[in-house]
């Protein structure tokens, strides 16, 4: 046990010596394509008789040059990255085709080496204006024909409605029932194939598969006129053949008249489920859905009876094919239906549609706003050994690391995503490879091709069974021979079969140390490493292996990277000592668009939750945090009204991502939906409804005019105070003077008391004299 401990202290400490070098010389490689693999910082020199000693072949440029070996004789390929094709973004879209750009640049072209990675932006503009191309496929079975005789009145309606969205609209109309064989169709009474409503006091329609009724035309009055001709079928079974109709829409490009400049939108209205890939099997039909365009000379799907209905994934690809936007406008008893398809099949929003389709206008104008509010970006033929990551920078410059979607846009509005790609291997094919980077539903398109630096120029010219490796024993490559099978040294100048003891001072790097690490033959001076079952070894001592790694879980470094010399190389996207740490932050993402719904962190691509009573994948569940009401009330007042705390902090961006709606009174929409009140710094009264729809998009619906108190009425006020103080000085007088005669009342009856109550007599007083005098006139004659 102590020599097995002694051996392995000796072989890390020369693996790490080795290793403590630089990563070029570590592996001891024998090829330039194999130097050139181990790192982007590698170079091969390919001079003759370069080597010689302790110098090696492969190592950093620099240090090749400072060797000795000439410009001309090194291998260096490196990465780059140029714009061949960059067109300025457009601000309205025009129509005409090709005048129209959503998207810069256009084209790239790379080169990269193993390992290395290059970094580009594209931005993404939806474009104000673009012409809108709008398809209404309709279900005429029987039980839509209510839905029929309602949108025969509502053609110029929903004309006028999209083009407030856009000036160039056209518009077309498809039909669509069931495959017209049994069992989904009646067939008895005879009568019955050629009117299904027989025996129902009705007459309808033959059942048909798919006829496409008008191809995509600016005159409204033509889709009216179509409509009113129409009518209902009927079909036996439940479902109906939706998908079949949706492909032909889809595929049939010329006959529908698809515009490459415009936004492809199908409209798909049904009451009913839809049969999907192998349920043609019940009706004898196996063969699979083709893809192709089948519409005879009659514009009827003429192979309704021979090709099984269109599996999901295959509508999917022919949608993103051919940028096709569709609306599933279905009535409520199978709208959780049409909401798994949607989420398998990208570019599709689901909307409730009332029983006589009334407010399909509204449910169209609603689903393109919502089309027209995201961009995400798609991938198309990326080759295996690429990895691409992206950042997405959203308006106002809100990043969103590990995401290449953003949401709640605006008309007009730009983003842009920050891409890294890097190269994990090299292909069996050397040629190059083009992929294409586009956003779901659009056009425009980046392409990107693709050189994959993986080889050396200096292998075009090897020569094999060269004089130069002792008689033809090897071919000289690059520099030095590539001996054949059996033969060992620099000019295979020996047989595995030959020993001589003093070349074994050079198959160890010290004297104490195991020849060859005990895991190899010393040969010729140099270390032959023996074959192992559980990977290979290398190194110019048989130091270095790709089995000797941490694990996780049983995986050879999380199985997301790979093992160099007993450490792990993670892969793009991950980190830690056994690669088993993701870097990904959108898994941590809530549907709130905040990292762990703002109550945690995300540690290796899940989430901690940090808040008391906070559960869940993204720590959604916390009945003890504060509501929806309180946080979205911060989200009103930064985002409309440009105050409160967010809006302070500079958090706003980071944290909302609602979009406000207002309106004028609120709708209760279902059970998604909260209704809030609050009351702002001005004492008005706030209402808005917090409503998150089934993409988990945030709405926030806020009445217009909040509930303010009415400020005074001057002119009823001032004379309303001037009357008031007037009334109440004379109120006070009055009482002022009531109580002074009270007051004075009281005294009086008392005096008059207390005098009546007096006991003394009133006799003469003999000092007392009248104050009236009486004098006699003397003068007097009279009488």
């Amino acid at each position: 046990m102590g020599s097995s401990l002694l051996l392995l202290s000796l072989f890390l400490s020369s693996a790490s010596v080795v290793r403590g070098s630089n990563i070029c010389t570590s592996r001891g490689v024998a090829t330039c394509r194999q130097c050139l693999a181990i790192h982007p910082s590698c170079a091969w020199c390919s001079q003759e008789g370069f080597g010689k000693g302790s110098a090696s072949r492969c190592d950093q440029r620099q240090k090749l040059l400072d060797g000795g070996c000439d410009e001309e004789a090194l291998e260096f390929p490196s990465s780059s990255l140029t714009v061949e094709k960059d067109q300025p973004l457009s601000d309205r879209g025009s129509g005409t085709a090709g005048s129209v750009t959503q998207i810069s640049p256009q084209k790239l072209r790379m080169t990269l080496r193993p390992d290395d990675a290059r970094r580009f932006t594209m931005s993404v503009k939806q474009v104000e204006d673009y012409p809108v191309d709008l398809y209404y496929l309709m279900d005429l079975s029987y039980s839509m024909k209510d839905d029929l005789a309602r949108l025969r009145t509502l053609g110029s309606e929903l004309a006028e409605t999209m083009r407030r969205t856009t000036s160039n609209l056209r518009m077309g109309f498809g039909a669509f029932v069931d495959k017209p064989m049994s069992p989904y169709m009646y067939i008895y009474p005879p009568e019955a194939i050629e009117n299904p409503c027989y025996g129902i006091s009705a007459t309808c329609m033959a059942q048909f598969g798919y006829k496409h009724v008008l191809s995509l035309t600016e005159q409204v009055e033509h889709f009216t006129e179509e409509v009113e001709k129409q009518q209902v079928s009927r079909n036996r079974d439940s479902p109906e053949g939706g998908f079949d109709a949706v492909m032909q829409a889809v595929v049939c490009k010329e006959k529908i008249g698809w515009r490459p400049d415009a936004s492809h939108l199908l409209v798909f209205t049904t009451d009913a489920k839809t049969h999907i890939a192998l349920d043609g099997r019940i009706a004898g039909v196996v063969q699979p859905n083709d893809g192709q365009c089948h519409l005879d000379s009659d514009n009827n799907y003429d192979k309704s009876t021979v090709l099984d209905y269109p599996s999901l994934a295959l509508m999917a690809h022919k949608m993103s094919e051919n940028n096709i936007n569709m609306i599933f406008a279905v009535t409520s008893n199978v709208v959780p239906f049409y909401k798994n398809y949607s989420e398998l099949i990208p570019g599709t929003t689901v909307g409730m549609l009332s029983d006589d389709s009334g407010n399909v206008i509204q449910l169209i104008e609603d689903a393109y706003k919502k089309i027209r509010s995201k961009v995400q970006l798609e991938l198309l033929g990326v080759p295996e050994e690429l990895a691409l990551s992206f950042n997405a920078t959203c308006p106002n410059g809100e990043l969103l690391p590990g995401l290449k979607s953003c949401s709640g846009l605006k008309i007009g509005d730009t983003v842009s995503f920050s891409v890294e790609a890097r190269l994990r291997g090299c292909p069996k094919e050397k040629k190059s490879h083009t992929f294409t980077i586009k956003p779901l539903g659009f056009k425009d398109a980046l392409e990107i091709t693709i050189d994959f630096a993986c080889g050396c120029d200096c292998e075009s010219r090897a020569e094999a069974d060269s004089p130069f490796c002792n008689h033809g024993n090897g071919t000289y490559e690059c520099g030095m021979c590539q001996c054949h099978p059996g033969r060992l040294g620099p000019h295979c100048e020996c047989s595995e079969g030959d020993y001589r003891p003093s070349d074994d001072v050079n198959c160890s790097p010290k004297n104490d140390t195991p020849i060859c690490s005990r895991r190899g033959d010393c040969v010729c001076g140099q270390c032959s490493c023996h074959r192992n079952d559980f990977g290979e070894v290398w190194g110019k001592y048989c130091q270095c292996d790709d089995f000797n790694c941490q694990r996780f879980k049983g995986k050879l470094c999380s199985s997301h990277g790979k093992c160099d010399c007993g450490s792990c190389i993670c892969e793009l996207g991950w980190r830690g000592e056994n690669c088993n740490c993701s870097m990904r932050t959108d898994t941590c993402t809530s549907s709130s668009g905040l990292l762990c719904s703002g109550r945690g962190h995300c540690v290796c691509g899940v989430c901690e939750c940090t808040q008391p009573g906070a559960t869940g994948d993204t720590c959604e569940r916390c009945p003890t945090c504060p509501d929806a009401c309180t946080i979205k009330k911060e989200c009103v007042e930064c985002n409309h009204f440009k105050r409160g705390r967010f809006f302070k902090d500079n958090s706003c961006t980071k944290i909302c991502r609602d979009e406000i709606r207002l309106v004028d009174e609120l709708v209760f929409h279902d059970k998604n939906a909260v209704n809030c009140t609050y009351k702002d710094d001005n004492d008005c009264v706030e209402h808005f409804q917090y409503y998150e729809d089934d993409s988990g998009q945030s709405i926030l619906f806020l009445i217009k005019e909040p509930e303010c108190p009415k400020g005074p009425d001057t002119l009823v006020v001032l004379p309303a105070v001037a009357g008031a103080i007037l009334l109440l000085g004379l109120a006070a007088l009055l009482i002022w003077k009531l109580l002074v005669t009270i007051h004075d009342r009281k005294e009086f009856a008392k005096f008059e008391e207390e005098r009546a109550k007096a006991k003394w007599d009133m006799g003469h007083n003999p000092l007392y004299k009248e104050a009236t005098s009486t004098f006699t006139n003397v003068t007097y004659r009279g009488n």
